[in-house]
């Protein structure tokens, strides 16, 4: 929440996604010209709909190569490491506690119940690589070293996306 969402981001998240973004109240990352790449959504979105993906990749260049990457079979190489790396199985687990953690620090700021999501981060977390969207999402949120495998996925993509480099289109 060092960022909430203002009027403004909402909007450009709207225009990203193509629909207007549920449950947003903060910019967890942003591209060098200030644009949102990932926000922090509630764990309850309006209606009481619960909703475990906090950290949701926005940034149209950085989905698409995520999708790429995705496309690519990456999620099959990376779910063969987990199986065969102890350490970076460790370092998921880690990861989807830090995910845990950062949600019920929100929620109790929000008042939200995280009942019907206990124990459920995102991306596959913590057994398997499931949606590297959420996973470099995480990263981009959390900071490089909150999940190896959204590491992976930054470095993977670099030739295609950096949060450094804006590749923003202006409609």
């Amino acid at each position: 929440m060092e960022h909430p969402a203002t009027p403004e981001d909402i909007a450009v998240v709207e225009h990203q996604l193509g629909r207007y973004p549920r449950g947003m109240v903060a910019v967890g990352a942003r591209c060098v010209c200030g644009r949102p790449l990932a926000v922090v959504t509630r764990p309850l979105l309006p209606g009481g709909i619960p909703f475990p993906t906090t950290c949701y990749l926005t940034g149209p260049s950085a989905v698409k190569a995520v999708s790429h990457a995705e496309a690519a079979g990456v999620m099959a190489e990376y779910n063969a490491m987990l199986a065969e790396d102890d350490a970076l199985k460790a370092a998921y687990e880690r990861a989807h506690r830090l995910y845990l953690a950062f949600r019920h620090e929100l929620a109790g700021r929000l008042g939200d119940s995280e009942e019907h999501i206990e124990g459920i981060s995102a991306g596959g977390l913590p057994t398997r690589v499931k949606c590297l969207h959420a996973l470099l999402a995480q990263t981009l949120v959390m900071g490089k070293g909150s999940n190896p495998i959204g590491d992976l996925t930054m470095a993977r993509i670099s030739d295609e996306f950096s949060p450094d480099v804006c590749r923003c289109t202006v409609e």
